[in-house]
C-alpha cells in the first residue's frame, strides 16, 4: 500500500528537481556499494514521483507515493516522513494527503454515534460556547449551562483557552455542570453533551481524561494542534474514554495560512483528523469572524465526513447563517456558537430559541426576512447581525 501526497511549488521552483529531493531525502536517502545486497530492500522503501501538474499562475502540483510500510500507521510518523526535514528546506506546500483507509484510527462515535447519544437524528445540532471564556466560576458556568440547556441546545463547550485555573478548576466545572445535565435529563429526558478542555503534560492528561469521564464527562475538547496529534490518537483508542472527542483548531493558522509554506487547511483539519480518531472538528466557516476559503472548508467537511466525523463550522456562527449552512452542509453539521449565542439582545436562551426558530422556519419553506418575522429571538437575533 501507498500513500499519496500532492506538493504545491511556487513559480521559479524548480518542481521536478524536489520533488526527486523529498522522494528520496524523506525515505532511504542515499546509499552506495556496501549495501548493493540491501538494494532490493532500500528500493522497497523509496518514495517515487508519479505524476505533476503546471496551474495557470506559474506553480506546480507534483504527486510522490510513499510507501505505507516506512510508517507506524500513526499521525507523527506520517508528518515526519512526508514533510519532516523538507519542511525546511524551502517554499512548498502539501496540499492533499490520500491515504488508505484503514491508516491510523476511526472515531468511536462519530456522527452517528453523538446522535444517538442526544437522540436527535434528523436535525443539525447546536452548540455553545461558554463566554466570558475566563474568569468564570464553576457555578457561573451551572447557571449558563441551566439557561441554555433549558431552551434545547444540544452540546456546550469549554473555550479552547480555558485551562485547568484556580478561577474554576476542571473537575469543579464538570461537577457544577453534570447536576444541570443530570437535572435536566430527569426532568425532560433530554441529553445535552458538555466537552470539557482536556489539559496538561502528556503524561498526565490521558489520566486526567479518564478520571474525567469516570466522574461523568460526557464529552471531551481537545486543542489537538498544541498537544498533538499523538494525543488525540492516544485518547482515541483508550476503552475508558468512550464518549465523543470534539478537535479544536487552535494554532492551525501557524501550520496552514501561509501560501507556500506548510499545508493546507484540509489536509490538517481534514484528513489527519479524521485519521486519528476525532469523533467532530472545529474549523472556521467561510462566512464567519475569520477568514477562510469556502472551496477548503467544503474540502474538510468532505473530508471529515468520508469517516464519519461531524463537521462543526465555526468563529462567528449566528442564527442569520443558517440558510447558508443547511445549503453547505444540509442536516450532518454541528453549528457552533459562542457569542451569537451568548451575546444575544435577550441573553443566551434567546440566542439558543434563534437557532431553532431559524432551522423551524427554513424546514416549513419560510422566509427569513426580518420584516416578515414576529417579534422574539429569531427577529432580534437578525436584528443585531444580519442574514448572510
Amino acid at each position: 500500500m501507498t500513500i499519496e501526497v500532492d506538493y504545491r511549488f511556487p513559480p521559479g521552483v524548480d518542481a521536478e528537481k524536489q520533488a526527486q529531493i523529498i522522494a528520496v531525502g524523506q525515505t532511504v536517502g542515499s546509499w552506495n556499494a556496501r549495501f548493493a545486497h540491501r538494494e532490493q530492500v532500500l528500493k522497497s522503501h523509496l518514495g517515487k514521483v508519479v505524476k505533476g501538474l503546471s496551474e495557470p499562475n506559474g506553480s506546480s502540483i507534483v504527486t510522490i507515493d510513499f510507501p505505507e510500510a516506512n510508517t507506524e500507521k500513526d499521525i507523527s510518523s506520517l508528518l515526519t516522513m512526508i514533510f519532516g526535514k523538507y519542511s525546511m528546506a524551502g517554499a512548498a506546500k502539501v496540499m492533499a494527503v490520500r491515504l488508505p483507509q484503514n491508516y491510523g484510527s476511526r472515531p468511536k462515535l462519530g456522527i452517528a454515534g453523538i446522535r444517538e447519544r442526544l437522540g436527535v437524528f434528523e436535525r443539525p445540532l447546536i452548540m455553545a460556547i461558554f463566554k466570558p471564556a475566563l474568569g468564570l466560576s464553576a457555578d457561573d458556568h451551572a447557571t449558563i449551562l441551566q439557561e441554555v440547556a433549558s431552551a434545547g441546545l444540544d452540546i456546550i463547550k469549554d473555550d479552547e483557552i480555558l485551562g485547568d485555573l484556580e478561577v474554576a478548576p476542571t473537575i469543579k466545572r464538570l461537577e457544577a455542570c453534570r447536576r444541570v445535565i443530570e437535572q435536566v435529563k430527569q426532568q425532560t429526558g433530554r441529553t445535552v453533551l458538555y466537552a470539557i478542555n482536556i489539559t496538561g503534560r502528556a503524561d498526565k492528561l490521558i489520566e486526567k481524561a479518564r478520571y474525567l469521564v469516570r466522574e461523568g464527562a460526557n464529552a471531551l475538547l481537545l486543542n489537538v494542534l498544541t498537544y498533538g496529534f499523538s494525543v488525540l490518537e492516544a485518547l482515541a483508542v483508550e476503552p475508558e474514554i468512550n464518549v465523543p472527542i470534539f478537535a479544536h483548531p487552535a494554532f492551525a493558522g501557524a501550520i496552514c495560512a501561509a501560501p507556500n509554506h506548510g499545508m493546507a487547511y484540509s489536509v490538517v483539519l481534514g484528513t489527519l483528523m479524521a485519521h486519528c480518531g476525532a469523533d467532530a472538528v472545529l474549523y472556521p466557516a467561510h462566512y464567519g469572524s475569520l477568514p477562510f476559503e469556502q472551496a477548503e472548508e467544503a474540502k474538510i467537511r468532505d473530508n471529515l465526513r468520508s469517516r464519519d466525523v461531524f463537521p462543526v463550522p465555526s468563529a462567528g456562527i449566528h442564527p442569520g447563517v443558517v440558510p447558508q449552512a443547511l445549503a453547505d452542509y444540509g442536516p450532518d453539521v454541528i453549528l457552533n456558537a459562542g457569542t451569537g449565542i451568548m451575546d444575544h439582545p435577550d441573553g443566551p436562551a434567546s440566542g439558543v430559541k434563534a437557532f431553532f426558530e431559524a432551522l423551524e422556519r427554513l424546514k416549513q419553506g419560510e422566509s427569513l426576512e426580518v420584516e416578515k418575522l414576529p417579534v422574539g429571538p429569531l427577529r432580534n437575533a437578525l436584528e443585531k447581525w444580519g442574514v448572510k
